[in-house]
């Protein structure tokens, strides 16, 4: 079992920038990799970015690229996802994830987190 805390939320203008943090803990035997998912007021949740958990290969949205980047610290067991130029679409709730599969479909992610607010004013 994987057990995940998102942190780094905020309000922030357009135009700046946010660091969001997703720590791990618990087992990673059948982790692939972790992703980065968010889900604004009536819409469904959509893929943003992942990372593959050994080889820390990352994958981004086409649209984030250019924006927003991920990494891991190994030491910590920890994800980031990095918003730069940040804009008032991007504004919802970000939730980490991870799956035994490389996926970015969010029905093959069993592990969330509790999520954590980005609002982006205009």
């Amino acid at each position: 079992q994987v057990h995940l805390v998102e942190s780094g939320g905020g309000l922030v203008q357009a135009g700046g920038s946010l660091r969001l943090s997703c720590a791990a803990s618990g087992r990673f035997v059948s982790v692939y990799n972790v992703g980065w998912f968010r889900q604004a007021p009536g819409k469904e949740r959509e893929f943003v970015a992942r990372i593959f958990w050994t080889t820390y290969i990352a994958d981004i949205a086409d649209s984030v690229k250019g924006r927003f980047t991920i990494s891991r610290d190994n030491t910590e067991n920890t994800v980031y996802l990095q918003m730069n130029s940040l804009k008032p679409e991007d504004t919802a709730v970000y939730y980490c994830g991870t799956s035994p599969r490389p996926s970015r479909n969010i029905n093959e992610y069993d592990y969330w987190g509790q999520g954590t607010q980005v609002t982006v004013s205009s």
